[in-house]
């Protein structure tokens, strides 16, 4: 595609290919990436597409649990099946599995519900922010690092991050804490279309999640052997918000250990509103402290 935004776009529109068994099945495309190994988000994006092809324009998505059962193949499409677990009065099941080559890749539970009223409240957005219009974009901060991934991470994402503090690329500056914030938007206009916004959003929850983690014990990116891959995400949908303004994702791990971390996150709307929840339990093996 001509951009990366329409590249993701393009991965979003699934193919309904028109076979049934006793589940939906749709087709998608994978996205390339460096390392030739699908990314999380994409599937994720793809496997509520997919579910909500099946479900009446009067529910939305409001929960998802997913685990990553296998890496995805970048080079290969991606088949969707959708089981209709239940349709009830207010609420819709679905699960979604993703497969390459026949096996599963990710496996999906979704819950949608009807608009409906009732109690409302939300954790406060932190304050004193420094405004994104005035971080560095990630394109800059990397500019004249000639490596595969570099180059991906600021020209080939959909997503523009900018991070209030200082990014875990190469080293890890500052003080030692388990938590971070970034302010993160489409790098254009995205269609008016609010599950597209909806799928959007889960799309750019796996980019940084776990880095928190990282951030924590001082291992960057650029960490000699350090192996990171997601287990498993969940998401929650609070209220609606466009993907393409400004959004803060708030980032925390409260525990680490076994090889395992885990790490919250919540995203906000500029104006405060609490839009989603995340929780990604992920692998995160520095050389090191490797089981022998």
């Amino acid at each position: 595609m001509s951009d990366p935004l329409s590249g993701m776009l393009a991965a979003l529109d699934l193919t309904d290919t028109g076979a049934r068994t006793s589940e939906d099945i749709f087709t998608g495309p994978s996205q390339q990436t460096p390392i030739g190994r699908v990314y999380g988000g994409q599937v994720l994006a793809q496997s509520l597409m997919a579910a909500q092809r099946t479900i009446g324009e009067d529910r939305t998505v409001h929960s998802m649990h997913g685990y990553f059962l296998r890496p995805g193949d970048a080079n290969l499409p991606i088949t969707f099946s959708v089981d209709r677990i239940h349709d009830g009065r207010s609420f819709s099941t679905r699960r979604t599995q993703a497969y390459q080559s026949g096996v599963p890749i990710l496996s999906a539970i979704m819950s949608f519900q009807d608009e409906d009223d009732g109690l409302d409240h939300q954790v406060d957005m932190p304050t004193d922010l420094v405004e994104p219009e005035s971080l560095p974009t990630v394109a800059s901060l990397l500019e004249g690092i000639d490596h595969p991934v570099a180059g991906y991470w600021a020209r080939e994402r959909a997503f523009d991050l900018r991070y209030l503090e200082a990014p875990i690329f190469l080293t890890v500056d500052g003080e030692r804490v388990a938590h971070q914030a970034l302010w993160m938007k489409t790098i254009g206009p995205m269609p008016d279309d609010p599950l597209l916004h909806r799928a959007a959003l889960a799309y750019a929850t796996d980019y940084t999640i776990l880095e928190p983690i990282m951030r924590r014990h001082g291992t960057s990116w650029a960490t000699e052997g350090i192996k990171v891959a997601s287990l498993d995400h969940a998401m929650w949908w609070h209220r609606f918000g466009r993907v393409d303004e400004w959004m803060l994702y708030a980032q925390e791990s409260p525990n680490a250990n076994g090889g395992r971390g885990l790490s919250f996150g919540r995203i906000y709307r500029r104006d405060g509103v609490l839009l989603a929840s995340v929780a990604q339990e992920g692998t995160v093996r520095v050389p090191e402290h490797r089981p022998t």
